[in-house]
């Protein structure tokens, strides 16, 4: 797809400042909007926005549909009156700059379930019949997985895999029985799903008023514990009791002796074609609803990705096995062309990592831009990562929410490496986030993005993720004066003086 040379920045809407524990998609959500529309930018990058489970970690959702509950606003629900002040008085005294999910998730919880009684209760008819139209147009997806969470909560949280086994397998009078018993707590997640896409919608529509264009993120693959295995068993490698047969993973790297084990079950990728790959359509058209612009996360694994067998304790022993290729993305591309009228796919392919002359075959085949992160260029001039090799075609980072910070990573990083950025760059290093920020604003890159933290200067103590850590990742927060009109003149400047 052909985009327009623009600007943006990287911040999960956890990481907005707010007094509830976690950045949501309330006040300070527009705050930003307007803050990347008078800096004169264009993007902002909110990575996955689905509902996190063990780990906290959008790349690990309980659905690959369904909206996080914990970024709705309360704020905002006072507004609409399904809360008063008064239910805000138990507020914990949370921690400002980081979020602690957990003691912020069970008050969060508590919330929400005060909005939905007075909902229940005193509901209008008007909103009442925008919850039903809003339950009939995602029906698809919702009715599953509000099934999925309310049996999720009858188990104790529990994994699906240690339900009984007709509601493991799916037994149609098993489900009806269920349906009927959790009927309540159903609905509370179904009402749930309905506020979220409601806040966040409002704030979309405020993005595009303002200029702004929001990229979104689809993880190529789901987690084993969500309503997407559990509801469609077929289209996933599993055993006869409903395990893993292979997960997903990448092989041992530089990064890695032992590669990384994701654990993610893997596609029947010949399940999917059978059904004109109905699945990822949806997913895509339920994502796009969402947002405009679609990161396609770990792009390799749809040329070819890494099989490992389940109970493997590392990734080493593993296999590439083809993927979908061109078949999926002809799928995608036809079905958007009939429904939106495009014949251009609105995806940023992240191409990191083992890249083959496959991988970018099918990338440039859909002329999609891939990714250029300059933190891992530093090795020496012939580094494809350096801005000088960069082609238009392409989205320029300082880092990503998977990396340190850009001063948290000079500050850790050989010395061979920080003599050659200090050389390369025409810098003393004193100030080196911005220094990278500057590098990518100027190169011929289509896109030039860079996370939060790297404009606010951080170190390594604001850094978001840690891959394949379990604990302490997605904390982060912004503190409420860090958008201030110094740091907006500052980016306004670099936007006007490299014409993004």
């Amino acid at each position: 797809m052909t985009f327009k040379r623009v600007s943006g920045i990287l911040l999960h809407p956890s990481s907005l400042p707010g007094p509830y524990g976690i950045g949501d998609i309330g006040p300070q959500a527009y705050r930003f909007v307007d803050f990347l529309a008078d800096s004169a930018c264009n993007l902002w990058q909110v990575l996955p926005l689905g509902p996190t489970g063990y780990g906290d970690s959008p790349y690990q959702c309980f659905s690959a549909f369904a909206g996080n509950p914990y970024l709705i606003s309360p704020d905002e629900l006072i507004g609409n009156g399904l809360l008063t002040p008064e239910d805000l008085h138990d507020k914990p005294a949370f921690d400002e700059t980081r979020v602690d999910f957990g003691s912020f998730i069970p008050w969060k919880l508590s919330l929400l379930g005060r909005a939905y009684d007075r909902f229940a209760a005193e509901s209008t008819a008007g909103l009442r019949e925008a919850l039903s139209t809003f339950r009939a147009e995602n029906a698809a997806w919702l009715d599953d997985f509000a099934l999925f969470m309310a049996l999720k909560e009858a188990h104790g949280g529990g994994s699906w895999d240690g339900w009984p086994e007709p509601l493991r397998k799916r037994d149609p009078k098993a489900l009806a029985e269920a349906r009927k018993a959790h009927g309540e707590v159903i609905a509370r997640h179904v009402f749930y799903q309905f506020l979220f896409y409601r806040q966040w919608n409002n704030v979309l529509a405020y993005a595009h008023q303002r200029g702004i264009q929001v990229i979104g993120d689809i993880p190529i693959f789901v987690a084993y514990d969500s309503s997407d295995v559990w509801s469609h068993p077929d289209l996933f490698h599993l055993d006869e009791v409903g395990k893993p047969t292979v997960v997903a993973g990448v092989p041992p790297d530089v990064f890695s002796a032992t590669g990384q084990l994701w654990g993610n079950p893997l596609y029947k990728w010949e399940v999917h074609k059978t059904s004109g790959y109905a699945w990822w359509i949806e997913r895509m058209r339920a994502t796009l609803k969402l947002v405009d612009i679609v990161r396609l996360d770990h792009f390799r694994g749809f040329a070819g990705y890494w099989e490992i067998p389940a109970g493997n304790a590392t990734a080493e022993f593993g296999r590439w096995v083809p993927g979908p290729g061109a078949d999926l993305f002809d799928a995608l591309m036809a079905d958007l062309k009939e429904h939106l009228g495009t014949e251009d796919l609105p995806i940023i392919a992240e191409d990191l990592g083992v890249i083959t002359a496959d991988v970018v075959e099918l990338r440039e085949r859909y002329n999609l831009p891939g990714m250029r992160i300059l933190q891992f260029g530093f090795s020496g001039p012939d580094n494809p990562f350096l801005p000088h090799h960069y082609v238009t075609n392409c989205v320029a980072y300082t880092g990503t929410h998977d990396n340190n910070t850009t001063r948290g990573w000079f500050e850790s990083a050989p010395e061979q490496e920080r003599d050659f950025a200090r050389r390369y760059l025409g810098v003393d290093g004193s100030n080196f986030a911005w220094d990278l920020i500057r590098a990518i604003w100027s190169s011929a890159a289509v896109f030039a993005v860079a996370p939060m933290q790297d404009f606010l200067n951080l170190g390594g103590e604001a850094r978001m993720n840690f891959p394949s850590r379990l604990g302490g990742n997605w904390e982060w927060r912004m503190r409420d004066g860090d958008l201030n009109d110094g740091l907006l003149g500052r980016i306004r400047e670099l936007n006007y003086l490299y014409s993004r």
